[in-house]
Protein backbone atom coordinates (compact mmCIF):
# COMPACT_ATOMS: atom_id res chain seq x y z
CA UNK A 1 0.00 0.00 0.00
CA UNK A 2 1.19 3.25 -0.94
CA UNK A 3 1.82 6.14 1.48
CA UNK A 4 -0.41 8.29 -0.04
CA UNK A 5 -3.21 5.31 0.53
CA UNK A 6 -2.18 4.96 3.81
CA UNK A 7 -3.27 8.24 4.50
CA UNK A 8 -6.64 8.29 3.24
CA UNK A 9 -7.13 5.25 4.89
CA UNK A 10 -6.11 7.09 8.29
CA UNK A 11 -8.36 10.25 7.17
CA UNK A 12 -11.36 8.03 6.66
CA UNK A 13 -11.12 6.51 9.73
CA UNK A 14 -10.12 9.69 11.55
CA UNK A 15 -13.62 11.11 10.46
CA UNK A 16 -15.97 8.18 11.74
CA UNK A 17 -16.86 9.03 15.24
CA UNK A 18 -16.83 6.26 17.79
CA UNK A 19 -19.36 6.35 20.71
CA UNK A 20 -17.73 5.82 24.09
CA UNK A 21 -19.72 3.11 24.90
CA UNK A 22 -17.97 1.23 21.99
CA UNK A 23 -14.50 2.51 21.77
CA UNK A 24 -12.87 -0.65 23.72
CA UNK A 25 -14.75 -3.16 21.23
CA UNK A 26 -13.64 -0.86 18.42
CA UNK A 27 -9.88 -0.97 19.53
CA UNK A 28 -9.93 -4.41 19.63
CA UNK A 29 -10.91 -4.90 16.27
CA UNK A 30 -8.60 -2.80 14.91
CA UNK A 31 -6.15 -5.23 16.60
CA UNK A 32 -7.38 -8.22 14.99
CA UNK A 33 -5.70 -9.89 11.11
CA UNK A 34 -7.80 -10.05 8.21
CA UNK A 35 -8.55 -13.89 8.76
CA UNK A 36 -9.74 -13.13 12.04
CA UNK A 37 -12.35 -10.32 11.03
CA UNK A 38 -13.69 -12.59 8.69
CA UNK A 39 -14.29 -15.26 11.09
CA UNK A 40 -15.86 -12.91 13.57
CA UNK A 41 -18.23 -11.78 10.49
CA UNK A 42 -19.32 -15.03 9.82
CA UNK A 43 -19.75 -15.63 13.92
CA UNK A 44 -22.02 -12.99 14.22
CA UNK A 45 -24.06 -13.79 10.74
CA UNK A 46 -24.72 -17.36 11.99
CA UNK A 47 -25.33 -16.23 15.89
CA UNK A 48 -27.58 -13.73 14.94
CA UNK A 49 -29.41 -14.40 11.86
CA UNK A 50 -28.38 -11.51 9.61
CA UNK A 51 -25.84 -11.27 6.63
CA UNK A 52 -23.10 -8.05 6.55
CA UNK A 53 -22.97 -8.66 2.34
CA UNK A 54 -25.12 -6.23 -0.08
CA UNK A 55 -28.33 -7.16 -0.82
CA UNK A 56 -28.99 -8.54 -4.45
CA UNK A 57 -30.39 -6.19 -6.75
CA UNK A 58 -31.71 -8.61 -9.39
CA UNK A 59 -33.84 -5.23 -11.02
CA UNK A 60 -30.62 -4.69 -12.56
CA UNK A 61 -29.35 -7.87 -13.63
CA UNK A 62 -33.14 -8.34 -15.38
CA UNK A 63 -32.81 -5.30 -17.32
CA UNK A 64 -29.09 -5.75 -18.16
CA UNK A 65 -29.95 -9.21 -20.06
CA UNK A 66 -32.63 -7.90 -21.90
CA UNK A 67 -30.28 -5.94 -24.38
CA UNK A 68 -27.73 -9.29 -24.51
CA UNK A 69 -30.46 -11.51 -25.56
CA UNK A 70 -30.79 -10.10 -29.14
CA UNK A 71 -27.62 -12.01 -29.99
CA UNK A 72 -28.15 -15.32 -32.04
CA UNK A 73 -25.13 -16.82 -31.21
CA UNK A 74 -24.88 -16.52 -27.65
CA UNK A 75 -23.48 -18.77 -25.15
CA UNK A 76 -25.30 -20.69 -22.82
CA UNK A 77 -22.66 -21.32 -20.01
CA UNK A 78 -20.21 -19.00 -19.00
CA UNK A 79 -17.24 -19.46 -16.06
CA UNK A 80 -17.18 -16.38 -13.53
CA UNK A 81 -13.44 -15.17 -13.51
CA UNK A 82 -12.69 -13.28 -10.88
CA UNK A 83 -10.34 -10.84 -12.21
CA UNK A 84 -9.25 -8.96 -8.40
CA UNK A 85 -10.71 -8.47 -5.27
CA UNK A 86 -10.24 -4.79 -4.59
CA UNK A 87 -10.14 -2.91 -1.60
CA UNK A 88 -13.20 -4.61 -0.10
CA UNK A 89 -10.97 -8.32 0.27
CA UNK A 90 -12.80 -9.29 3.21
CA UNK A 91 -16.24 -8.43 1.78
CA UNK A 92 -14.76 -10.50 -1.61
CA UNK A 93 -13.57 -13.03 0.50
CA UNK A 94 -17.19 -13.51 1.97
CA UNK A 95 -19.33 -13.33 -1.34
CA UNK A 96 -16.67 -16.22 -2.89
CA UNK A 97 -17.38 -18.27 0.12
CA UNK A 98 -21.04 -18.10 -0.70
CA UNK A 99 -21.22 -18.84 -3.99
CA UNK A 100 -18.78 -21.69 -4.41
CA UNK A 101 -19.78 -22.94 -0.45
CA UNK A 102 -15.75 -23.27 -0.04
CA UNK A 103 -14.62 -23.20 3.46
CA UNK A 104 -13.21 -19.69 4.78
CA UNK A 105 -9.73 -20.37 3.94
CA UNK A 106 -10.37 -22.16 0.38
CA UNK A 107 -11.89 -18.59 -0.44
CA UNK A 108 -9.34 -16.51 0.73
CA UNK A 109 -7.20 -18.63 -1.03
CA UNK A 110 -9.37 -18.10 -4.31
CA UNK A 111 -9.26 -14.39 -3.78
CA UNK A 112 -5.65 -14.53 -2.71
CA UNK A 113 -4.94 -16.55 -6.22
CA UNK A 114 -6.77 -13.63 -8.55
CA UNK A 115 -7.34 -13.68 -11.24
CA UNK A 116 -8.68 -17.27 -10.87
CA UNK A 117 -11.92 -18.97 -12.58
CA UNK A 118 -14.31 -19.67 -9.23
CA UNK A 119 -17.35 -20.89 -11.15
CA UNK A 120 -17.29 -22.78 -14.24
CA UNK A 121 -20.00 -23.74 -16.37
CA UNK A 122 -22.51 -21.48 -15.07
CA UNK A 123 -26.18 -20.53 -16.74
CA UNK A 124 -26.16 -16.79 -17.95
CA UNK A 125 -28.46 -15.87 -15.71
CA UNK A 126 -26.80 -17.11 -12.27
CA UNK A 127 -23.44 -15.91 -13.90
CA UNK A 128 -24.49 -12.41 -13.85
CA UNK A 129 -26.01 -12.76 -10.60
CA UNK A 130 -22.39 -13.87 -9.26
CA UNK A 131 -20.87 -11.06 -10.94
CA UNK A 132 -23.56 -8.49 -9.50
CA UNK A 133 -22.53 -9.90 -5.99
CA UNK A 134 -18.78 -10.15 -6.29
CA UNK A 135 -18.84 -6.40 -8.12
CA UNK A 136 -20.97 -5.36 -5.05
CA UNK A 137 -18.87 -6.13 -2.53
CA UNK A 138 -15.82 -4.59 -4.41
CA UNK A 139 -14.36 -7.32 -6.76
CA UNK A 140 -13.17 -7.23 -10.43
CA UNK A 141 -15.10 -9.85 -12.43
CA UNK A 142 -15.40 -11.16 -15.93
CA UNK A 143 -17.39 -13.39 -17.20
CA UNK A 144 -15.88 -15.95 -20.10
Amino acid sequence: MTEEKKEEVKEEKAEVEVPKKFKNLVEEIEKMSVLDLAELVEILEEKFGVSAAAPVAVAGAVAGDAGADAGADEKSEYDVELISAGDSKINVIKAVKTITDAGLKDAKDMVDAAPKVIKEKVAKEEAEEMKKTLEEAGATVELK
